[in-house]
């Protein structure tokens, strides 16, 4: 009896040291990031390391975690899953990273998911509104930006009722990310008992939209959702613009599409007729005091730099990753760290309510034109 009680004993204590959530005691926090820094969309990687490493460095400059520094380890993907599951690899098995940080694209997150789902890492404020991220069953993804599906429910929810549009087409990237708008588009139209009139899609990472734009061109769609990266919308929306077809037509973006990145393809003369969702507010309004606090902090490590909805996105997931770590109750764990973001407060950004739901802290989406060289919302 003592014999089987003793490995009893034994078994369970093996069970529980190989289970047991360790503490980090590494004298850097480190976060890893995969992230596009060349390629079609390197602006996307270009502001996430803005805003982030602003906010990163800030905080270890003024010692808000005391004498624990984050470090930001960031390679580069180009947006090609197959390099984003390779970086991967190296942020968990050789610098072996704390959490992951700051992803960017659907589909070269979904590429890392298994992995991800088997270490059970925090992954933290990935730059996509994939729905698959919003699996109640994972307890270790931890979102800051509403969903695609959200976004587009919003703006075709506005289209619909305050614009009286009702022929809808849509043009998209074709891969998961693209699926995924596609799909929420066809949702939203449904359970508005309308149907799309035209669709094109185009390969990720290239600008070959012209097949794309003659399948809709002789549509003529009232407002297209363009679920795209920057350039290839751009470049479709300059194409339709020289075509009288779309004279009236609005084309509308959800925000990974950069509009920041859009405005400058586009220059002034061809903004008009544009709207963008986003997830963030007007990253131009500094009445909301962390939006101020943003530029105050941006101005101070980049002298030179220029605002955007990407790099606020990026600057105030930062703030929210340095505030749980912050608010943890004992020991640095990986666990304790989930428990203390999924808890944070509601006033933690300043002027912006955070609340965790669906997996995400934020829950609200803008919608905005750019009107004389600013953003300006719209009141829906």
């Amino acid at each position: 009896m003592t014999k089987k009680l003793f490995i009893l004993i034994s078994i369970l204590l093996t069970i529980y040291f190989i289970f047991k959530d360790k503490e980090y005691r590494n004298p850097s926090i480190k976060l890893g990031g995969s992230i596009p820094k060349t390629g079609v969309i390197k602006e996307w990687g270009e502001a996430v390391t803005l805003g982030a490493n602003s906010y990163f460095n800030y905080s270890n400059d003024n010692k808000l975690l005391g004498n624990k520094k984050i470090e930001y380890i960031i390679y580069d993907d180009k947006y090609e899953p197959k390099l984003t599951m390779k970086n991967t690899n190296k942020l968990l098995y050789q610098d072996e990273v704390f959490a992951l940080f700051g992803y960017v694209g659907t589909p070269t997150v979904k590429s890392v998911l298994p992995t991800v789902e088997i270490e059970n890492i925090p992954f933290i404020s990935s730059f996509t509104g994939a729905g698959f991220l919003r699996n109640k069953n994972q307890n270790n993804f931890l979102n800051f930006r509403s969903s695609y599906q959200e976004e587009i429910e919003v703006l075709i929810k506005y289209l619909h009722y305050n614009k009286k549009i009702s022929k809808f087409a849509v043009f998209y990237q074709n891969d998961d990310y693209g699926e995924e708008g596609y799909v929420s588009v066809i949702k939203s139209l449904k359970k508005r008992k309308l149907k799309l009139i035209a669709e094109g899609s185009y390969k990720r990472n290239t600008l070959s939209i012209s097949h794309a734009f003659n399948e809709i061109k002789n549509a003529n769609p009232q407002a297209i959702i363009m679920i795209g990266a920057n350039k290839a919308n751009a470049l479709f929306i300059k194409k339709a613009k020289e075509n009288p077809k779309f004279k009236d037509t609005l084309f509308c973006n959800i925000s990974f599409g950069d509009a920041n990145a859009m405005i400058k393809e586009l220059k002034q003369s061809n903004t008009n007729n544009l709207i963008f969702s986003q997830v963030v507010p007007n990253f131009q309004d500094r009445t909301i005091p962390v939006v101020n606090e943003y530029y105050e902090v941006l101005n101070k490590y980049n002298k030179d730099f220029e605002p955007g909805f990407i790099s606020l996105e990026a600057f105030l997931s930062a703030k929210l990753v340095v505030s749980a770590l912050k608010d943890i109750k004992g020991a640095l764990t990986k666990e304790n760290f989930i428990t203390a973001y999924k808890e944070l407060p509601e006033n933690t950004l300043k002027g912006i309510k955070i609340d965790f739901e669906n997996k995400q802290l934020l829950n609200k989406i803008y919608l905005f034109t750019y009107e004389n060289n600013r953003f300006k919302e719209i009141n829906k």
